[in-house]
């Protein structure tokens, strides 16, 4: 049962998606192409890429995603609890620090479930000498914190293989030239099942402000990120399972790899290079052993709600 004095029971999770002549995440250290692990050529999703599409989708407060969310969450029941994203463009950093810590962690759905670093971006040229003092006495420690979610590096199962192509435009982009060429501008996965974990962790929580509404809104966007983030350059990546677990009790009530390794999926023996959904073994929860499951409080799939 979950602890009274904390907004959730520890909690961890599993996305598995299909990536298919799509690049997740692009390097900008290697013109863009897909990011991967040198030493094994498997694929690569920062904690930075995913936790951007929550941010986009929940920023766009007026979007179908976000008013469903809402909507179905009643997450306007307590009016000062607001779901701006701190991480935002054209913030206006001189009023934000004005805010107490209350204010601040009523304000930023963001800032309370993956934390933030607006301190640490703060120049003392930006201070007058009173923040100075207050900044060095630690009156804004609220604007430095980790957060009550915490995402793990994605990777896919096997290692990925980029096609690189020459992307054309018939109207030119340049004022002397009537067409456009971009050489090998478009750099893609051919296919990879990829993994990313995370981990809720209630004591944060308490430090951030992050409560039960805020969690059940990471939950409803998580099976959505990437299909309502698509674009040119990532237009299919499928969602095949947003595992959810809640431990039965704040501080844990199961080793965690135990889980995550059951629901990992691999590659089918004897298939050296995978190249489709039918080379790997994807588990489900049938294939998980009953004497994990039982060691949680629940085990869902978010895709199947």
């Amino acid at each position: 049962m979950q602890n009274t004095e904390t907004p959730f029971n520890r909690c961890i999770g599993l996305v598995v998606l299909e990536v298919t002549m799509s690049n997740p995440n692009g390097d900008p250290d290697m013109e863009s192409d897909p990011r991967t692990i040198d030493a094994s050529g498997r694929g690569l999703i920062t904690p930075v890429s995913f936790k951007r599409k929550f941010r986009d989708l929940v920023e766009d407060d007026t979007s179908l995603v976000f008013q469903s969310a809402k909507k179905q969450l009643d997450l306007g029941s307590v009016p000062e609890r607001q779901y701006k994203i701190l991480e935002s463009r054209g913030r206006d950093r001189k009023e934000i620090l004005k805010m107490d810590e209350k204010v601040f962690r009523n304000t930023y759905w963001d800032g309370r479930l993956f934390g933030n670093t607006f301190l640490e971006s703060l120049k003392d040229a930006e201070l007058n000498e009173d923040q100075k003092k207050r900044k060095a006495e630690g009156g804004y420690a609220h604007f430095i914190r980790t957060g009550a979610v915490q995402v793990g590096v994605g990777q896919s199962v096997a290692p990925i293989q980029i096609e690189r192509l020459t992307m054309t435009n018939k109207a030119g982009v340049e004022a002397d030239k009537d067409r456009g060429m971009a050489p090998l501008g478009f750099r893609v996965v051919r296919h990879g099942i990829y993994t990313i974990p995370f981990y809720v962790n209630p004591t944060i929580a308490q430090k951030t402000g992050a409560d039960a509404n805020d969690l059940a809104l990471f939950k409803f966007l998580a099976p959505l990120v990437y299909q309502h983030t698509a674009s040119a350059i990532r237009p299919q990546i499928s969602t095949l399972h947003v595992w959810f677990a809640e431990h039965k009790s704040p501080l844990g009530s199961c080793p965690e790899y135990k889980l995550i390794d059951a629901l990992t999926p691999t590659v089918k023996a004897g298939v050296d290079q995978p190249g489709t959904r039918t080379d790997y073994d994807i588990p489900d929860l049938k294939t998980v052993p009953e004497d994990i499951i039982e060691r949680f409080e629940q085990v869902v799939d978010l895709c199947d709600d």
